[in-house]
């Protein structure tokens, strides 16, 4: 594992212990493994699960929204960084077809702390399916208060 995936992976397992999107512990969760890229940004494959669907055979575009969501959390987590969305604007070019792999990427475009803009997109079958651009508020202190909003305390 590279030093900078290892960052990436010692964040998300202490800002998102139970991400629906990148967990790897939860259950009910997506999975997604980000990788950083070779740009710096974050890349995961995924299969498109039927389970998700919104109309038949496509995926429901609020998990598209989510997974989006994740890869770009992700990006800045590469960066040493826990932030929170704080706008997002996607376009839905083509259906995200179900039953078929596909592979979310994010990078950083901007950023003049504590903001950060962030572009990601969705390519499945070598188009791109899905695009979206982000504003992130880093927070870091996410990343030391993770038992804060835990439904175990009483």
């Amino acid at each position: 594992m590279t030093k900078k995936n290892k960052k990436l992976n010692n964040i998300r397992a202490q800002a998102h212990p139970k991400c629906i999107i990148c967990s790897l512990t939860n259950a009910n969760g997506l999975h997604l493994k980000f990788d950083v890229a070779d740009n710096g940004g974050v890349k995961a494959d995924f299969q498109c699960n039927e389970v998700f669907e919104g109309y038949p055979g496509i995926l429901h575009g609020g998990i598209i929204s989510s997974i989006l969501d994740g890869a770009m959390c992700n990006c800045m987590f590469a960066r040493g960084k826990a932030a929170v969305t704080a706008e997002m604007t996607t376009k839905f070019r083509h259906p995200v077809v179900t039953c078929r792999n596909a592979t979310v990427s994010a990078r950083i475009t901007r950023f003049l702390s504590p903001l950060y803009l962030l572009d990601a997109e969705i390519i499945q079958d070598g188009e791109v399916k899905v695009t979206v651009k982000g504003k992130f508020y880093d927070q870091p202190d996410l990343i030391d208060v993770v038992d804060k909003y835990s439904c175990n305390i009483i």
